[in-house]
């Protein structure tokens, strides 16, 4: 039985030189079109592979958790497949990647099975691939950090004393995630400049994207029960692309002392797919030099990163889209594992499909910023767009769109996009 990852691994399926979604890949995602309703899907190239009309053609019956599975995979959301467990995510992983080899004529040749099982991308409606009871946006960017403490704060100490020691995080609303494609629109809220005697109401004029990825949990935890970091990874099921789109002025006149609220509520986007813990492994990479030396519940040994291109692009309405912002999710200085262990650490229970957001990724030069707050530094350096104009902040009619992939050994792990138009603020009533 070949490993899942090989590099070497073929599909009988003509997959594009580039494509995010080569057989080491098979990311999760939940689709769904007129005539089948919500299915849990797996993407395949150009593809979407029907996983309730694999398991009714009967490829998974041998598998230990066959009967309990077409159940599953006629949902809305990931969440009750994800609750099996790592057995089932592994075995279903791994029949599919089987099946999809390309010596295997065990689904190829069989004509029926391949009309019902295989439909294209473009021919299918995603949808958000977890229903998450719970969202924690994290603060883990050194740079990040740094950037916005020099901008609001003292650049001679722009992070604040907890940084270093903690993985600063904070309860997000988890109604208002929505998946990519779908349209955001520009929050009103209380605003004040800094030269004003009062605040004003109205449309924010900073809105903002952040480039991160987000983690989804696959095992539960009870409450009152801890979580050791050694084994933080094994309640991870899967990671994906995120948008934690921002008004920054509604979010500095509101965030002391209690953090941000309304200025990061009225939307987050999330890419459809999500790439398992699994497909990722060739990547790990050693994070950041920690300093000083976590305390012992956050202590950790190994490589707990992973290595990660992202890009963001922005397309004003009618024009073309300019890439401004290169970076690398390994580059964390808070890795995946700490934010969990940390998050567990007082008993707070975790639940399946819970999201948690990684936070900003920045990296050290000026194209690797994920955020247009840090991109024109606050409104003060314009970023030039393909088209001539410039942004300090998004206008209305933009389009945002994050990608990322992960490369080795001539293999390409992407994770899809994770796209947002902008639409204007609602009319004010009052």
């Amino acid at each position: 039985m070949a490993n899942a990852n090989d590099p070497t691994l073929r599909s009988w399926i003509d997959i594009a030189p580039g494509s995010d979604f080569p057989i080491q890949n098979l990311p999760f995602g939940v689709f769904e079109t007129p005539e089948r309703g919500p299915r849990l899907g797996v993407a395949i190239g150009e593809y979407v592979l029907d996983l309730y009309a694999v398991a009714q053609f009967g490829y998974f019956e041998d598998l230990e958790l066959g009967k309990k599975m077409p159940k599953v995979f006629r949902r809305r959301s990931l969440n009750q497949f994800i609750a099996l467990g790592r057995p089932a995510w592994r075995a279903v992983r791994q029949r599919l990647s089987e099946l999809l080899r390309h010596d295997n004529p065990a689904l190829r040749d069989q004509p029926e099975a391949m009309r019902e099982c295989l439909l294209r991308q473009d021919a299918v409606q995603m949808l958000r691939p977890v229903n998450p009871q719970n969202y924690t946006d994290f603060y883990s960017s050194i740079e990040h950090a740094t950037n916005v403490g020099t901008m609001f704060r003292d650049p001679n100490n722009a992070l604040l004393p907890n940084w270093r020691h903690i993985p600063i995080g904070y309860h997000g609303r988890a109604s208002s995630i929505v998946v990519s494609g779908t349209d955001i629109r520009r929050p009103n809220g209380q605003r004040k400049a800094p030269d004003a005697a009062a605040p004003t109401f109205g449309p924010s004029q900073q809105l903002d994207f952040e480039l991160e990825m987000a983690f989804v949990v696959g095992r539960p935890t009870a409450l009152g029960d801890t979580l050791p970091v050694q084994s933080a990874e094994d309640y991870i099921f899967g990671l994906m692309l995120f948008n934690d789109w921002s008004a920054r002025d509604i979010q500095s006149w509101e965030y002391v002392p209690l953090g941000p609220f309304l200025g990061k509520s009225f939307g987050s986007s999330v890419a459809p797919w999500v790439v398992t813990l699994d497909a990722l492994e060739p990547f790990r990479m050693a994070g950041p030099v920690q300093e000083p030396e976590p305390l012992l519940y956050l202590r950790q040994t190994g490589e707990h990163n992973f290595d990660v291109k992202l890009e963001v692009t922005i397309q004003p309405e009618g024009g073309p889209e300019t890439a401004v912002s290169y970076a690398n999710f390994g580059l964390m200085y808070w890795s995946m594992a700490q934010q969990l262990a940390h998050h567990a650490s007082n008993g707070c229970n975790q639940q399946v499909g819970d999201l948690y957001a990684s936070g900003t990724i920045s990296g050290t030069t000026p194209d690797s910023l994920g955020s247009m707050l840090e991109l024109s530094w606050k409104g003060t350096r314009p970023v030039p767009l393909a088209d001539g104009t410039e942004r300090k902040f998004l206008l209305d009619g933009d389009r945002v769109t994050m990608r990322g992939f992960a490369e080795k050994d001539g293999v390409r792990i992407g994770f899809g996009e994770v796209t947002g138009k902008v639409l204007p603020a609602p009319s004010l009533d009052f």
